[in-house]
């Protein structure tokens, strides 16, 4: 099965309607559907819900339910270890990005795989050196 990292830029897409949400929730879709798996760093659904949270879109209980909805997605979850840790701080230290952002790109270097995502800051950051682990969401096909 083909496994693919997706960060919290993507994922906020399937609650907010956003440019290249269609693109977003056709990946949500695919691994719904089994054709693919999603992984991400743990660090996921907390930024994802407080994205949600800073829209000011979402009340207490309709934060709630996103949160269960996003558990129900079975995304496959990588917790913190020192392999995964290593390669974040080295990443970030190339790139410029913030730990939080290479923690997605290191994970997907770890599993020789994409990430998706929808931060522009995150595809210039990683071009040069992890372009081949990084695509934008409008890639999804």
């Amino acid at each position: 099965m083909v496994k693919v990292v997706s960060d919290a830029s993507v994922v906020v897409k399937w609650f907010i309607q956003e440019k290249e949400s269609d693109k977003a929730l056709k990946l949500r879709d695919m691994h719904v559907s089994g054709q693919l798996d999603i992984a991400a760093p743990q660090l996921l659904f907390f930024e994802v819900l407080n994205a949600l949270k800073s829209s000011s879109l979402f009340s207490e209980e309709e934060l709630k339910t996103a949160s269960n909805s996003l558990l129900n997605y079975r995304v496959e979850l990588h917790p913190l270890n020192r392999e995964l840790a290593e390669e974040t701080v080295e990443i970030a230290f190339k790139t410029n990005l913030t730990i939080y952002d290479a923690a997605y790109v290191a994970l997907a270097v770890h599993l020789d795989t994409v990430l998706y995502t929808a931060d522009e800051k995150i595809l210039e950051a990683a071009g040069k050196e992890y372009g081949g682990h990084v695509l934008h969401v409008s890639k999804v096909s």
